[in-house]
């Protein structure tokens, strides 16, 4: 059976930065309370670029780097939960952007675990002939679904998109164990409704909503997750934690890891983190993370790190990966 290893990585946040003193100035907050409760100084909002315009640029960012040509991408999957339209899907506006013609595209919404899900549905993808590469991408425009007055969300999130580029391999390396998870029964935890219904039958004064989030329920949440996804994977693969060079979490909260670290008895140091200067990207946040460790070359051949994303749905997943 053919593997699935990641060839390149991208990512694209836009120039325009906000701080916590910016918030400040908006909702009743400090520097100090954000940063003591989340880790987070700073994020990038967009100030008028689109999610699909995100995902193109990071897309092409990981396409560039490595002179991949888009005409040699088979499958393209977008996750994000903040999509420019219901159709034509992210995906396949990033598609008509690139010229990446040979290529099939769709969109999922897995909300802050979107990346890994994209990446195990390349993979069983990929175990057919067909598809050679695929491009999959995390992007989001949170900033069109946040409420600007309310300071126990507008604080955590930012704008962001980042890519994987995966190839199919002969090798005994990439992607060496992935899987995904969810438990819609607690879903209502981190929600933001679409549209409201009005129609013929149904008159409505219902505004937009959105993003709502019991913060207490996803910290523990993330911490457990976290620490079984690390734990099991371990023992799946006959592995220990003196194995794994990294483990890279999506970025949600620093105290989320830290706690994570100590249930695992191993220093936060094992964690990559960047929530400073980016916050809660969702779904492109742990490929912004991952892309940075590259450009950076924290990650050198034969290293094994461990992927885990966790949000809403309730979703969550991980991936083993040996580069």
């Amino acid at each position: 059976m053919k593997n699935v290893k990641i060839i390149a990585t991208g990512q694209y946040t836009p120039d325009n930065i906000v701080t916590n003193f910016d918030l400040e100035k908006i909702v009743e907050t400090s520097d100090e309370w954000i940063e003591s409760r989340t880790g987070i100084s700073k994020r990038r909002i967009s100030d008028g670029e689109d999610t699909s315009q995100l995902a193109f640029k990071a897309g092409k960012n990981a396409l560039d780097k490595n002179s991949i040509l888009p005409e040699d991408i088979d499958l393209i999957i977008v996750a994000t939960c903040s999509p420019d339209y219901h159709v034509p899907s992210t995906a396949c506006v990033v598609q008509g952007l690139l010229g990446a013609h040979n290529a099939v595209a769709f969109d999922i919404t897995a909300a802050c675990s979107g990346l890994i899900y994209g990446m195990k549905i390349a993979k069983q993808f990929m175990m057919e002939e067909r598809y050679k590469k695929a491009l999959v991408i995390g992007s989001e425009v949170l900033s069109r679904i946040i409420d600007w007055k309310d300071r126990n969300t507008c604080v955590l999130f930012g704008d962001g998109a980042s890519a994987v580029v995966l190839e199919q391999t002969d090798e005994n390396i990439g992607i060496k164990d992935i899987d995904i998870y969810s438990d819609g029964a607690a879903g209502m935890a981190l929600t933001c409704k679409t549209r409201p219904l009005r129609n013929l039958c149904v008159e409505s004064d219902e505004e937009l909503d959105h993003i709502q989030m019991s913060g207490s329920d996803i910290f523990r949440f993330g911490v457990k997750v976290i620490a079984k996804n690390v734990k099991d994977v371990l023992e799946r693969n006959n592995l220990t934690i003196n194995d794994i060079k990294y483990i890279v979490p999506h970025q949600a909260n620093t105290r989320i890891i830290e706690t994570a670290a100590r249930k695992l008895k191993v220093s936060s140091d094992k964690f990559y983190t960047n929530l400073s200067e980016y916050g809660n990207t969702s779904a492109a946040s742990i490929g912004i993370a991952l892309n940075e460790m590259m450009e950076k070359n924290l990650i050198q051949r034969g290293d094994k790190f461990i992927m885990v994303g966790f949000g809403g749905g309730l979703s969550w997943g991980y991936a083993l990966v040996e580069y």
